[in-house]
């Protein structure tokens, strides 16, 4: 037998060395350094191509104007004070291409409209909009409600995509992602398009189809956004985040492809939509949810203590840990406790799965330990514990009989599920001056660690006023919930925490060079006090991650507190289906290879 004479390494090379080539030409290496057009630039498209774009959307482009130039042409007339009347309706502000649920926040960015807008009302729309943004390397931005504290669903000189206008509620009694028919058994589910709300979702789920949808306590947050950044739900020990119970997706990535994904579909992508952040990894144009059999009641406990001296706040934070630990760490509870200044505790806590009998027992230790010590506390009103069918709970025709709980729509002819919960009226227009947050872990309820925990919370609450949300941390609720939570997004600490610790401050519309709205002088005094308060907890729970819907904006080590361990995987996700990083928001995944305002590639 003839041996075969080795190739020579040099003629392997040659004979490979066109393939090399073609492989060079077709691999898809993003530019290191790239920016985006504005207008005015030589690029910017020309006034047929933007006409070509609207023909494509079905005469659905606008050129957006700003909404304060009536303002800068004369800030004392009627039309600015009608302007900023109504800038304190989140419903009028839904209703308004160019405006923001939140008009800024002091030293970080400012509501201002994009220079056109496509009002979507299917994913072809949005598809177009995304092709000609990417063809003509415009900055995009997406919005459907404009609910946003740190402006991602805002840019100036921008293509926005506006989502708005799809709003079909759909329910389904045995829903199937698509390609999972054998793999996944049918079950109920809501499928919203990416302009629907809470509010108006919960009163087709609940008020008219008699269950559970696990989304956001605001009614006028939209489904996509709160799906995208995790989402909790006033019961979330109970139904898991938001994000944990979505079966299905359809979304445009930055390719221009329509693709519906789930768990069997895009997995990775699937898998990156749960709380990976809204706005990073495509438009999402539709969801789906599932639903839960709703219990026959809820809930809710309204107390108010204040102590009479800094001893016995001490005490009484201590006696709250405690009780908390033995009697409400568990999935029939959820909502919040504040801290507020004057040494008061504010208990606004609410239950799904007892009557009236089981959440009074739940309660009647802490109200004896009150009993006992009446010279130190006082209660300014008499406590408030009520029980009521849980399908009125978001019912309109139900909640105006309590009028001092909710604030309708003012315009004329607004519908009369246009409401929202009184104390969520501040958010509309606001101009926010600093926020922060931080999941504390369940261990700090151990016996031997309460201490700790009440030292660090009454040090926090003499720098200021905060709040402990039991409804955003997992730790202590239902486990087949907790599992599924795990495979999202959001970071893994929400897992083994039992409460996020908040706080933010702000005030009412503000925008630079209008006289009477300017921003206030002092919002880094009060950023100063938030950043005191969070100092606090922090020598309690230094490495403590954070909700990214509710994070401070100059946070450094966002992708670790935001993502976790979870981050690696999430900017694998983002390379594959959006190299090129057209979905581009402050601080979303990827977005540390860019400039500050989205315009420049700078690795």
């Amino acid at each position: 037998m003839t041996k075969s004479a080795p190739m020579n390494w040099k003629s392997g090379i040659s004979f490979l060395a066109p393939f090399l080539a073609l492989l060079r030409k077709t691999r898809r290496s993003p530019p290191k350094s790239f920016r985006r057009v504005r207008p005015g630039d030589p690029e910017w498209p020309a006034a047929s191509a933007w006409e070509g774009l609207n023909t494509q959307v079905g005469g659905r482009l606008l050129k957006v104007s700003d909404p304060l130039a009536a303002c800068r042409a004369d800030p004392y007339g009627k039309a600015c004070r009608d302007l900023f009347a109504n800038l304190r309706n989140p419903y009028y502000i839904l209703d308004q291409v160019n405006l923001t649920q939140t008009s800024g926040w002091a030293r970080a960015w400012t509501s201002q409209p994009s220079a056109y807008a496509v009002v979507a009302e299917s994913a072809v729309d949005v598809a177009a909009a995304v092709n000609f943004a990417r063809e003509h390397r415009l900055r995009l931005v997406v919005k459907g409600t404009g609910h946003s504290y740190k402006g991602t669903s805002n840019a100036p000189d921008s293509l926005l995509i506006w989502t708005r206008n799809m709003r079909k509620v759909q329910m389904h009694d045995a829903f199937v992602p698509q390609g999972c028919m054998g793999k996944v058994a049918p079950q109920p589910a809501v499928s919203c398009d990416a302009g629907c709300i809470w509010g108006h979702t919960y009163n087709e789920v609940t008020t008219k189809g008699g269950r559970y949808v696990q989304g956001g306590d605001c009614m006028t947050v939209g489904v996509a956004g709160l799906i995208s950044s995790g989402g909790f739900g006033a019961w979330s020990k109970r139904y898991g985040t938001a994000a944990a119970n979505l079966l299905e997706a359809e979304v445009v990535t930055a390719d221009g492809r329509i693709r519906v994904v789930n768990a069997c579909n895009d997995p990775e992508l699937f898998w990156a939509l749960k709380g990976g952040g809204g706005g990073s990894f495509g438009v999402i144009t539709r969801l789906t949810l599932r639903t839960f059999e709703l219990p026959a009641e809820f809930g809710t406990v309204d107390v108010t203590v204040r102590a009479s001296s800094k001893s016995a706040y001490r005490r009484l934070i201590g006696q709250f840990v405690s009780h908390y630990r033995e009697y409400l760490f568990n999935p029939h509870w959820g909502d919040q406790v504040q801290f507020l200044n004057g040494h008061i505790l504010r208990i606004n806590m609410s239950c799904q799965g007892l009557d009236q009998a089981q959440m009074e027992a739940a309660w009647k230790p802490f109200s004896q330990f009150l009993r006992s010590s009446s010279d130190d506390y006082a209660i300014p009103k008499t406590p408030g514990f009520a029980i009521f069918p849980a399908r009125t709970l978001w019912d309109p025709r139900v909640v105006f009989e309590e009028p001092d709980d909710v604030i309708s729509d003012s315009r004329p002819g607004a519908p009369i599920e246009n409401f929202v919960w009184a104390g969520d009226e501040e958010e509309a227009g606001r101009y926010i001056h600093g926020w922060g947050s931080a999941w504390l872990p369940e261990d700090l309820l151990q016996p031997a660690r309460q201490e700790a925990l009440a030292d660090a919370l009454f040090a926090a609450s003499q720098q200021g006023s905060f709040v402990l949300q039991f409804k955003k941390a997992l730790a202590g609720g239902d486990r087949e919930q907790i599992e599924a939570s795990r495979d999202t997004a959001t970071n893994p600490q929400v897992l083994k925490a039992f409460a996020l610790a908040l706080v933010g401050d702000g005030g009412p519309p503000a925008f630079a060079g209008i006289p009477g709205h300017e921003p206030p002088s002092n919002a880094h005094q009060t950023a100063a006090g938030i950043t005191r308060i969070m100092d606090a907890l922090y020598k309690l729970v230094p490495d403590a991650g954070t909700y990214v819907s509710e994070s401070d904006y100059f946070l450094k080590d966002w992708q670790r507190a935001f993502w976790g361990s979870n981050y690696p995987r999430l900017k694998k996700a983002k390379d594959r289906y959006d190299p090129d990083g057209l979905f581009t928001v402050h601080h979303g995944v990827g977005s540390e290879d860019w400039s500050d305002d989205g315009f420049t590639r700078h690795t």
